[in-house]
């Protein structure tokens, strides 16, 4: 973290990370009224983000787990590979800290962005007030996790030999295979419970679209109605 204009307290510089404008733009006004942080950069790609970072140098980074050319565990691989490999100019400035912020409370993505370089991982359901806190903690060094998910991290590094989905590698399941990152959203809120109007407002898209992914869903994996649909999802662990 830097020093206050006045040389006094410290700021935390952050830079979010997300593929929806709108949820950036709310981000970036919840954070603004919170002391001792300031939001010095936003991008809305992997390659955006790696190039921003690169530029701007934060303190911490508050990054979507779910974006297109792989997602956060993209953006760690390439910033945090660029510091250990000595291909950027970090004589001062070790590399920021990863906070990740997602929509998902799903165990393999939880799993997947710690094993990738990330101190700590909240769901969008925060608020802002406690997201400000989360900022100043990882900064400072601790780890930081909503409720319950800090098990799945403790679980995985706790078993001796974990397997493919605990590493965040793809479980090689051909319907699961079949469904894009989005669709496993839908399918995972569908599968606890959510309508088709709660997925719509949590995952910042249309009705007509939540109705799109969940057709496709339905097809892919062959089942027959939501019911079905929830059953196969809870066989697979994907709820």
């Amino acid at each position: 973290m830097t020093d206050g204009p006045d040389g006094g307290a410290r700021v935390c510089r952050v830079f979010l990370v997300d593929d929806h404008a709108v949820f950036r733009s709310g981000v970036r006004a919840e954070l603004a009224g919170q002391t001792g942080i300031e939001v010095v950069g936003e991008a809305g790609s992997v390659a955006e983000a790696v190039a921003g970072i690169g530029r701007v140098r934060p303190d911490v980074v508050l990054l979507d787990v779910h974006m297109p050319d792989g997602g956060g565990v993209a953006v760690l691989r390439a910033v945090l590979g660029a510091v250990a490999g000595g291909s950027t100019d970090t004589a001062d400035a070790p590399g920021p800290t990863f906070l990740a912020l997602s929509v998902s409370d799903a165990a393999e993505d939880v799993i997947a962005v710690i094993r990738g370089g990330a101190r700590g991982y909240v769901t969008k359901t925060i608020s802002g007030g406690d997201l400000a806190d989360a900022v100043r903690r990882v900064a400072d060094g601790d780890a930081v996790f909503s409720p319950r998910l800090a098990g799945f991290v403790l679980d995985a590094f706790a078993r001796a030999a974990p397997g493919p989905e605990d590493r965040g590698e793809p479980v090689h399941d051909a319907e699961v295979d079949s469904l894009t990152p989005r669709e496993k959203e839908v399918l995972r809120l569908l599968a606890r419970g959510y309508t088709y109007k709660e997925i719509a407002e949590e995952l910042f898209i249309s009705v007509k679209t939540v109705e799109t992914h969940a057709s496709n869903v339905l097809r892919k994996t062959q089942q027959s109605n939501r019911h079905a649909l929830t059953r196969w999802a809870q066989s697979r662990h994907l709820d």
